[in-house]
């Protein structure tokens, strides 16, 4: 069973994420299958589920909505993670002239309202702004998450893929603190672990989850097959696969990162937990991370 992690005290998480960037994405998006994918995941202990709204061109947040109205009783029993601020000319914005970004109070307020209303919630757990947004208000934009977490209709609020600057920018105009920042990590995306992108997490206790923690599937590609090699002998003795290692790689960091796991294979989801059966020491972290950079450390 996963364990759990404190976002800035104000959520608790499951330590391993169930992301549903693609459960739009197959033939069947019926209530039940997603429901069986829930429950796989909450047999885990995974509680916490990670959408967005452009997720499966805008309609990936209906899709959950949809397993929640059929069994209600699982809204208690999960965590709703969301985002807002990407504009895509596809789906209900497919009339857009191009891709933007917009952190408006109006356009937050609004994405809001309707992930509650495509989810069949009357409250998001967390809604992270998904982009830095270059055109920022940070006086407006800090407002309207401040005033979203007043109303009860989010519980906590944060970002993705914001480096220091964007960070310190919005939180300057907030009192509500920002929990979490969610950013590409992986194996074979490390650079995070060595440029300061966590370490100025780390320094300040924030916890950050890691989005395509498998590569987006590049691990299981030509380019991943060096590292993965590495990581199928290490799971080899240990008694699971590659994909549990690679997580595990990114469990095992001090800055206890929360991995997010997409995958719409049954089998796969319930095998997630598998990451937290493999023991990880130093040594072993930077046998796979020389293998991922392809020579020693300096």
């Amino acid at each position: 069973m996963t364990d759990r992690l404190s976002l800035s005290g104000q959520l608790e998480i499951s330590r391993l994420v169930y992301g549903m960037w693609r459960v739009a994405d197959e033939d069947d998006t019926s209530a039940s299958h997603v429901q069986a994918k829930i429950e796989a995941c909450l047999d885990q202990g995974i509680t916490t589920m990670d959408q967005a709204d452009i997720y499966g061109d805008y309609g990936a947040e209906a899709v959950l909505g949809a397993a929640l109205k059929a069994a209600p009783g699982l809204r208690d029993k999960i965590e709703i993670v969301t985002k807002c601020d990407i504009v895509a000319p596809i789906g209900k914005y497919a009339d857009k002239r191009v891709k933007y970004y917009d952190t408006s109070a109006a356009h937050i307020t609004a994405s809001l309202e309707a992930s509650l209303a495509n989810m069949a919630t009357d409250r998001v757990d967390l809604l992270l702004i998904h982009r830095p947004d270059p055109f920022m208000d940070h006086e407006e934009t800090g407002r309207a998450l401040d005033d979203l977490v007043a109303s009860g209709k989010v519980q906590a609020v944060g970002v993705s893929n914001f480096k220091l600057n964007d960070w310190t920018l919005l939180q300057s105009a907030m009192s509500t603190p920002l929990c979490t920042n969610q950013v590409e990590v992986s194996v074979l995306h490390h650079a995070p672990f060595i440029d300061g992108d966590i370490a100025w997490m780390q320094e300040r206790g924030i916890r950050p989850m890691a989005w395509s923690p498998l590569g987006g599937g590049a691990l299981f590609g030509d380019d991943g097959a060096d590292v993965r090699a590495v990581l199928a002998r290490i799971g080899k003795d240990q008694g699971v696969d590659a994909t549990a290692v690679a997580v595990a790689w990114l469990l095992a960091h001090p800055a206890k990162l929360a991995p997010v796991m997409g995958t719409n294979n049954l089998s796969r989801i319930a095998a997630i937990s598998d990451a937290l059966k493999v023991e990880m020491d130093r040594e072993t972290w930077f046998e796979i991370l020389t293998a991922a950079m392809g020579a020693e450390v300096p």
